[in-house]
């Protein structure tokens, strides 16, 4: 769509590498407000962040390396290639490390876990619907074929010679879909935070329902993927089943501390 921002010779600043770096920056804007408001350490918050936005990058490359393994294995060099940069990964096991990652942290500041994550939530989401707008322009997490009024066509060869988009084909805008439903949870989650509610009722909301959104956007989003065990569903919706099923048992938890 609009890969590269500005080019200088060989050398160009991508759209999503930009739009990337504004998702991080606003949401934690947004997680460092809410932590305030909840009356946690904002710098501590905010170096959690930084973490979490690191072990989420690498967990998210790291899924993807696993999903495509036949394919990175065959081509090693493509791990290290600039289409392998710009790709956003997996996001569920960005999701899942940075979580991990999180557990260590709080537990070493004695912090509150499922606090501290009720006031990253919508800031994750918030995040993560500009990073969709950095996929969309970038070309890639493209959908399948589309014949719906909706449809986008990408033509720009330079999206797909750095992500591999097919060209004058009508699509369903999957990044779009995502993007603009994680808007919506965003705001959903940040009006519940500020409502009273119990620790893990925030973040077991954000789950529930990214996940569903996740399960239903793979139906009309490309991907490779073998399907696990002749099962009907992607890996990922398999995962996203997973995620749902830890986000209602961490919202029932909350909800059961608040009666």
């Amino acid at each position: 769509m609009f890969p590269k921002l500005i080019s200088f010779g060989d050398y160009f600043l991508p759209s999503y590498g930009v739009l990337v770096a504004l998702a991080f920056l606003a949401g934690l804007q947004l997680t460092s407000k809410l932590a305030k408001k909840a009356g946690y350490e904002p710098e501590t918050v905010t170096n959690l962040a930084i973490y979490c936005a690191l072990s989420g990058l690498a967990g998210a490359k790291l899924l993807m390396f696993a999903f495509d393994w036949r394919y990175y294995a065959a081509k090693p060099a493509d791990i290290f290639s600039i289409a392998t940069l710009q790709a956003a990964g997996v996001y569920q096991g960005g999701l899942v490390l940075a979580v991990v990652f999180a557990w260590v942290y709080v537990r070493k500041h004695r912090l509150p876990f499922f606090g501290v994550a009720d006031a990253f939530a919508p800031g994750v989401a918030l995040g993560h619907a500009i990073g969709r707008l950095g996929c969309f322009a970038a070309g890639c997490c493209w959908g399948s074929k589309c014949d719906r009024p909706w449809a986008v066509t990408f033509t720009d060869p330079e999206a797909a010679k750095l992500v591999g988009v097919p060209l004058n084909v009508p699509l369903h805008p999957s990044q779009l879909y995502e993007s603009f439903a994680e808007f919506f949870v965003c705001y959903f989650l940040y009006r519940q935070f500020l409502k009273k509610h119990g620790e893990g009722e925030i973040i077991g909301q954000y789950l529930v329902l990214y996940s569903i959104l996740r399960f239903l956007v793979e139906f009309v989003r490309n991907h490779e993927q073998a399907l696990p065990f002749g099962l009907p569903f992607s890996l990922t919706q398999w995962i996203s089943a997973g995620t749902l099923l830890v986000g209602i048992w961490w919202w029932r938890r909350a909800k059961a501390q608040t009666v």
